[in-house]
This record gives structure tokens, sequence and C-alpha cells, in this order.
């Protein structure tokens, strides 16, 4: 069943058929030739559809305000059509004959409603296999205690020869890092482990911390970012080793946005410059130098990247912001200083890295920005922000790779990235 589960539906036959048998399904829907029918049912379903997209849309961008991220319209428009379909299946059934009738409309629906999310997820990537949309996947996950294991003997990383047998892959662990000092209330971390962790004696690897954007969760990198694909590609090229990978909660919930700071709505700046890197160091063997640290993500995540390393470049001297924005926002500067800092846009301009980078230089801090292609929303900003780095005297590059806002993006671009990396963590 492997074959099934790692068949692509954002490429090849699989997304193609889910697009015809939608339309045929939104046909069978629509096309009962029934005067009452076609001339009420449908323009009502229909104004009721669009309607019902209209107060969404109002609902999550101007009154609830739920992402950092706008949502495209023709997210909007196929989510409509998801609706229109689910409307006319009753009373399609109704004016349906038959049992057959009956289950080819069920199935109709299920069809043009699958056809409606395909298309949002072709504008996400966010699963990119069938297995990922099922929640399946081949990844070897272990425990905490397996990974633990502080008995094995180190060496650093220069005097590790690889041993004759190595794991064909990397495994991932799940684990809760608890926010001793700062009190935020992260969800559990996944964790990445190389082959070459499990050797004896263990390389002390350099550590890669990642976050997801909002709304998300440390899971995407695993399954729309396709990290262990990526990161054991890249061992399987390099004797087995890479680094180790900590994909870390930075929201603590899947709607909310705490904007990496250390404010009233959370302190996750003090999370990720001194919870992680602690809890990462005492429970796994890891290389402890700030030089063999790295801090990364994808737009919230990759926003929170810069901010880390702005603030805390003690900490995480690498950065890598995908897709990142101009700066941390609610959705405008007042509403951001307001709901954070009550008011004190004096607290928000000393953590914000735009403002951080006019007036401090950064000579020792590396990073890669990332965007792509076709994104108008981002590439703008992410492109100031990248020429105030290079102004502060940071060593960084801009890469584009195909595409807009999307997992696409972000798994090319760790992919793309992952040899200046490991070359900067100091890899061989």
């Amino acid at each position: 069943m492997n074959w099934l589960w790692e068949t692509s539906v954002l490429d090849g036959w699989v997304p193609w058929t889910i697009l015809i048998l939608g339309i045929l399904g939104l046909a069978w829907l629509i096309l009962l030739f029934q005067k009452v029918y076609l001339l009420y049912v449908v323009p009502l379903a229909a104004v009721v559809a669009i309607l019902l997209v209209i107060l969404a849309k109002w609902l999550i961008e101007d009154v609830w305000k739920l992402f950092s991220d706008p949502i495209p319209l023709n997210c909007y428009i196929w989510g409509g059509l998801a609706v229109f379909a689910i409307l006319l299946l009753v009373p399609r059934l109704i004016r349906g004959s038959g049992v057959f009738g009956r289950i080819i409309t069920v199935l109709a629906t299920v069809f043009a409603v699958t056809m409606a999310f395909s298309q949002i997820n072709e504008h996400f990537s966010e699963y990119p296999t069938v297995g990922s949309v099922f929640g399946i996947n081949n990844v070897k996950t272990i425990s905490l205690e397996e990974a633990r294991n502080n008995d094995i003997k180190t060496v650093e990383l220069s005097q590790w020869k690889k041993p004759s047998s190595l794991p064909g892959g990397g495994a991932v662990i799940t684990a809760p890092i608890p926010g001793t000092t700062s009190n935020f209330n992260a969800r559990p971390a996944k964790i990445y482990l190389p082959p070459a962790y499990f050797t004896e004696p263990r390389p002390l690897l350099p550590v890669l911390v990642l976050m997801a954007g909002q709304p998300g969760s440390p899971e995407d990198w695993l399954v729309g970012g396709r990290l262990t694909q990526t990161m054991d590609q890249y061992a399987g090229a390099n004797e087995g080793l890479s680094p180790v990978v900590v994909v870390a909660d930075a929201t603590g919930d899947e709607l909310a946005n705490p904007l990496c700071m250390d404010s009233k709505l959370g302190n996750v700046a003090a999370y990720l410059a001194k919870d992680v890197p602690d809890w990462t160091k005492g429970n796994l063997q890891v290389d402890s130098d700030p030089k063999a640290w790295a801090i990364g993500g994808l737009s919230y995540g990759g926003t929170c990247s810069l901010q880390m390393t702005t603030n805390y470049p003690e900490i995480y001297p690498t950065f890598l912001d995908m897709s990142g924005q101009l700066e941390p926002t609610l959705g405008d500067r007042k509403r951001t200083v307001d709901q954070a800092f009550g008011g004190d846009s004096a607290k928000f301009t000393a953590v914000n890295p735009m403002d951080i980078m006019k007036t401090k230089q950064f000579p020792g801090v590396a990073g890669a920005f990332v965007v792509g292609k076709d994104d108008a929303e981002y590439r703008p900003g992410l492109t100031q922000v990248f020429q105030a780095a290079q102004a502060a005297g940071m060593d960084v590059h801009f890469d584009t790779v195909p595409g807009g806002h999307s997992f696409a993006v972000w798994s090319a671009g760790l992919k793309l990235e992952m040899p200046w990396l490991g070359k900067r963590l100091g890899l061989p």
C-alpha cells in the first residue's frame, strides 16, 4: 500500500481525476430538469452560498482577524462551491428518483466538496500525498526515552567517523517542552534525529529550531513541509549527518497569534530563547555551542526566526526566514501595539527587527531569506527586510523558488538552503 500513500494529490492523475469527478458531480446536482428546481432551488442555493462566503470573509478578516496571512480570494470561491453543493444535497435527494439516483446524488456531493478542498489544497500544498490527507506516513517514530539515552559516548563532530552500519533514515520523536521559565503553554514539539545520532560514539550534532505558520502546528513541518524526506536526503548524501531539528510550537494554539514576543499575549520569546534550548541540551546529546544553532520557520515562523536572531543573536546567530512578514502583526501596527503592549509603542519597537536593525549592527549573524516567486503579498516586504539585514551588517542572501505562499515553496526552500545551512553549522 506504500505506493498509494505516497501518490501525489498535487500532481499527476489524482488532482485531475478529482477535478473531473467534481465537475460531473456539480453538474448532476444542478441539472435536474424540473422547472421549480432550476428556476428557484438552484438560484436560491447559489445566493445563500455567496452570502455565507461574504459573511465568513467579513468575520475572519475584519471582525475576528484570525490569521496573520490573508486568505486568497480563490479559496473563498472554492469554499463557496462546496457550500453550494451541500445546500443542493437535500432538495436533490427529495426530488430525485429511486435509490440509485439518491446514491448518485450523495456521491456527487462528496465529489464536488472534495474537488473544492482539493483546489484549496492545491494553493497551499499542505497535504502533498494521499497518505498525508489521511494522516498516514512512513516516518519512523521512537519514544523520548529511546532518544535520550545519555549513556552513549559522544565525540566532537570533527572526530566522528561513519561506522560500517548506519540506519537508513532518521527518526522522529514527539515530546512536550515545558515553559519552565516563560510559563508559555506550548504544544508538544516534533524532533527529527538523523541516522548519525543513533551511532556509538554519537557525534555532537548542530541544532535547527523550526517553527510553523499561523494557523499551524509543529506537525505541519512533517506533513506539508516534508521535513523528514528533506533531512533524510541531506543526511543520506552526507554520511548520515544532519542537524537535529526541533520543531517547536511558537503559537500555543492552532489559531493563536502571540507575535513571537514576550507580551500580554504570552512569553513566546522567552520560551524559544530559554526553555527550548535548555530542554534540548538537557534531554538530547547535541552541540551546545551557539555557532552550531540556527532558527528558522515559514510565514509566521519565518518572521519569528528573525525576531529571535535580532533579539537573541548570542543564542541564534543563524536564521532561515521563509516568506516572513515585514514585521510581526495582528493586522496593523496600532492593533498590534494595543493588544500586545497596552498601547505602549516603545515596547514594540524595542523588539521589532526592522526597528532594531536601524540602530544595531550584527557582524556575527548569517541568514537566508526565501520566498515564492509568485508571492505578491510577502515578497516585497521580505525584500525590504533583506535589505535592512544587509545594512545591519548581517551575512545574508535572498533566494526565490517557484510558487506562492505555500508549503511547496517552504519544503523546496528548506531543501535549497540545507547545503548552506549545514556548512554554516559546521557539518563537513
